[in-house]
């Protein structure tokens, strides 16, 4: 018999809308900087109420270019962290399901060989290896070009792993009936394998889009061009500022627009995300 504890109902509610408020608290501080004039927030006192500078302080950050982030307007990075946050997460998933669906369904000399060099480059993250990757990325100039800032990036042991771990629980006689009706390895591949896993592609999907929109080192080296200056980039340059106060009101603002893409690709594919995560479909 479940006892009716009222009392600890509502001190579970209590508990989640602490955590709520907490994590809530800074996006809204975010978002209330961004409708002040600059020199409200260097007072010394952050306002806890929206200004009345809504509206002109988002309007210069999207067109305006802006001090601190080479004259490069919000519009230009927020377009180019899209560009390349999609071609490395599009990338990653197309290359890690061509690998790992190889190294399953092929035999072939040294297989299990070449799949754990694969997951051991999961001990190497890009700062270990970035100067190699510059060096090569220049010589073949690449620098200051959408194909040098997502090419270097798209290839994944993670999602390499994850998909061969679910082409292994796919039933043998899914592929031994596609061999009989007279399917080729692609056409397996394309017509069964790839629906089979939509789930964990929108998983992975998600989990490499904010990994690229996230990324900040790897641009600041391959870009000069302010052209090709991401949103993280411009953030913190603005925030970065010499013989200045930075304009807080605009970073803010500029944060508040970074935060825009991922948050709404996670709630387009929330469900999807989630199944991917949890379950395995067959």
């Amino acid at each position: 018999m479940v006892e009716n504890r009222p009392w600890l109902t509502v001190l579970q509610h209590f508990v989640l809308l602490c955590g709520v408020a907490l994590v809530l608290f800074p996006l809204w501080i975010a978002f209330v900087a961004s409708t002040h004039e600059g020199r409200a927030l260097v007072a010394g006192v952050i306002p806890l109420l929206p200004g009345d500078q809504m509206v002109e302080n988002y309007r210069t950050i999207l067109t305006a270019g802006m001090q601190g982030a080479g004259g490069a307007s919000v519009g230009t990075m927020l377009l180019n962290s899209l560009i390349m946050a999609l071609s490395i997460a599009v990338g990653k998933i197309a290359i890690s399901l061509l690998s790992a669906f190889a190294v399953v369904y092929f035999r072939f000399p040294f297989r299990m060989l070449c799949f754990w060099i694969i997951f051991s480059t999961l001990m190497l993250p890009v700062e270990v290896r970035i100067l190699p990757t510059f060096e090569v990325v220049a010589n073949l100039g690449m620098l200051n070009s959408y194909a040098g800032l997502s090419i270097p990036l798209i290839a994944s042991a993670t999602a390499t792993f994850l998909f061969r771990q679910f082409f292994l629980t796919v039933p043998d006689e899914l592929a031994e009936a596609a061999r009989m009706d007279g399917a080729g390895p692609f056409r397996f591949f394309k017509d069964i394998l790839v629906p089979l896993s939509r789930t964990n592609i929108a998983a992975i999907f998600v989990i490499m889009f904010i990994y690229g929109w996230n990324q900040y080192l790897w641009p600041l080296l391959v870009t000069t061009d302010e052209s090709f200056y991401t949103i993280v980039m411009g953030i913190q340059r603005m925030v970065t500022v010499a013989d200045s106060y930075p304009r807080w009101h605009h970073a803010m603002a500029t944060a508040v627009m970074a935060l825009l893409p991922p948050t709404l690709v996670v709630l387009i594919m929330q469900r999807l995300f989630v199944k991917g995560l949890v379950e395995t479909e067959k």
